[in-house]
């Protein structure tokens, strides 16, 4: 990997960079690559290959392995005691759904571009630089603070596996730090750490490892389902402990059906891990669609299962919100065993989780590290290994100092915002990518104009959805849905395709990314404010950096690709600044 000058080669030389900011985020804001790019010169920054090594099957384990260790064990138990109680059931429904439409388009970005980089990479060669880097930072947060609520639940759950109750215990109080930030919880910190160092040994044994714990953790699934559905009581269901508390399948009404949909949504964030796998997969127009669409339908019925045999269990204003399904057991006199049970099987699943997740996002920061918008010290594939070696202790690092301290009530609330901005990204950017030729005389305004119609629509629905306005909410929502529907069948009737897919396509386009897009911005209208102030700040902060240093080492790197290209090698000795006299053809980015 060559050293970068340029902007970066002195403080005065950095000085001039920052007064000539505007003009360079102008030019590489929208920068866009094209596949082949992304496939070739893109690639080649990490230096050695990633290995081959992944077949159907492993995506399929891979995929289970980090949906299902999550979201059920770390999200159901609070939003079915807080948000929907037993209508949580609906609202695995309803988030894998949506998760399916989101995978349709995750596979065929896949399929026609198989790197590491997943979302991050869609992104960059439809709408840009800048908004693939915006939705990549936010990404990679949430993988670190997702992992670190996992992690923090294994606690919880290997505590009930051993028969400790009082897992508290286990963490240290220290005093004077702020509540939420004051438990340290050392065996969080243990388990990430031993993760890292296997998921930097090789993805291949890491695959293996997982398809073990995932066959192991399938086992006690079921165990939790075929007990619950033969010791559970139907009037659960409707019927709460304490007579005080709203009772009916959905007590806190629709309104909660949907709010839990967002939180659980987290649960799925596994299958977008496994996108991230497709430098790594053999036959990728076929075993990628099977390996992401196949983990997603099992993990809903997977879902939906445990999660009536929990809200049969026990009335939900009973269900323990850290660990709801071994502490339906512990207090039942005979039954305490199926916690321990339970506990062993929850502490498989979260393990899993963990393992695909930090797999996932050190991949998404290798290929970030490739744009230069980060160092490229991230983009480093180690040739012993064959795996991303720089950002997985990196990431693994921050992960493992999140998890020490902060409590897992907070790292819930802060989850989810980022994994549904993502999906519903990439559904834009499949619509654009089928209707607009990048490169090439093709009008892009009726594209735009339908993604910012159709978003506006759905925002407009979901903002009713949380308003309280009686009937005139009604009428609200048949006219949004009628608005969707006219815009959608307009613009398929008005503006021909421009590219069909050669290998593997969404079916019933643009139908199904718009349902896609619909589908995810009604579930971010249902998040709390402090996931939107998370996803603020920390997105003014990636902005700051943008401005500070990705877009000048970005120009660096394609003024130097462009030399390069010229054959004007000897131009790189210059200012950064000279270097703008090269012509503006070289900025181009080929189809």
């Amino acid at each position: 990997m060559e050293e970068r000058g340029g902007s970066f080669s002195s403080p005065q030389a950095y000085s001039v960079a920052l007064l000539d900011t505007p003009r360079r985020l102008i030019q590489r804001i929208g920068a866009v690559t094209s596949c082949k790019e992304e496939l070739t010169q893109v690639k080649a920054y990490s230096g050695a290959e990633m290995r081959k090594s992944l077949r159907w099957f492993d995506l399929v384990a891979l995929g289970i392995g980090g949906m299902v260790g999550a979201g059920v064990f770390v999200t159901t138990g609070n939003a079915a005691r807080t948000l929907a109680g037993p209508s949580i059931i609906l609202s695995y429904v309803i988030a894998g759904v949506s998760a399916l439409l989101s995978a349709f388009c995750y596979t065929e970005f896949a399929v026609a571009m198989p790197v590491a980089g997943g979302a991050f990479s869609y992104l960059r060669t439809t709408f840009g630089e800048f908004p693939a880097y915006i939705t990549g930072a936010n990404l990679i947060m949430e993988y670190v603070v997702s992992n670190a609520a996992v992690a923090r639940s294994f606690t919880s759950y290997f505590g009930s596996a051993i028969g400790f109750e009082n897992v508290d215990k286990w963490r240290f109080k220290v005093h004077g730090l702020p509540d939420g930030f004051d438990e340290l919880d050392l065996i969080a910190v243990a388990i990430i750490i031993i993760i890292t160092i296997c998921i930097c040994y090789s993805t291949k044994e890491s695959s293996a490892v997982n398809m073990v714990l995932t066959v192991l953790h399938l086992v006690f699934i079921l165990f939790i389902i075929v007990i619950g559905f033969a010791k559970g009581h139907v009037k659960n269901l409707t019927h709460p402990a304490d007579p005080k508390n709203p009772a009916g399948f959905a007590p806190y009404g629709i309104n909660g059906v949907f709010n839990a949909a967002a939180v659980v949504y987290f649960s799925y964030i596994g299958y977008d891990a496994v996108s991230t796998m497709a430098e790594e997969v053999k036959y990728t127009s076929t075993d990628i669609p099977i390996g992401v669409s196949g983990s997603v339908i099992i993990v809903t019925v997977l879902y939906c299962l445990m999660a009536t045999a929990m809200c049969t269990l026990v009335p939900y204003d009973m269900i323990n919100k850290d660990a709801p399904f071994s502490m339906a057991f512990r207090n039942d006199p005979g039954w305490g065993w199926v916690s321990n049970v339970v506990g062993a099987g929850a502490s498989f699943g979260i393990l899993t989780s963990l393992m695909v997740a930090m797999l996932g996002q050190a991949r998404y920061m290798c290929v970030i590290g490739r744009s230069h918008v980060i160092p490229d010290w991230f983009a480093k594939v180690n040739s012993k290994t064959g795996t991303p070696l720089n950002a997985s202790i990196f990431l693994g690092i921050c992960t493992a100092a999140i998890g020490l301290f902060t409590d897992l009530a907070i790292l819930i609330d802060l989850i989810s915002i980022g994994t549904l901005f993502v999906f519903y990204m990439v559904a834009n950017a499949l619509i654009y990518k089928r209707y607009v030729v990048i490169g090439k005389k093709t009008n892009p305004w009726p594209t735009v104009a339908f993604l910012a119609a159709f978003s506006c629509i759905a925002i407009a629905f979901a903002s009713l959805w949380q308003l309280q306005l009686g009937r005139g909410r009604l009428w609200g929502f048949g006219i949004c849905g009628l608005a969707a529907i006219v815009a959608t069948y307009s613009f398929s009737a008005l503006v021909p395709q421009t590219k069909q897919s050669r290998e593997w396509g969404v079916p019933f386009m643009p139908w199904i990314a718009a349902a896609s897009i619909f589908l995810n911005l009604f579930l971010l209208g249902s998040l709390g404010k402090r996931s939107y102030l998370r996803f603020v700040i920390f997105s003014a902060v990636a902005i700051v950096f943008y401005l500070v240093y990705s877009v000048h080492a970005s120009y660096d790197a394609e003024c130097q690709a462009a030399a390069s290209r010229l054959g004007s090698r000897d131009a790189m000795e210059d200012h950064a600044i000279e270097l703008s006299m090269l012509p503006a053809e070289i900025e181009t980015n080929e189809d």
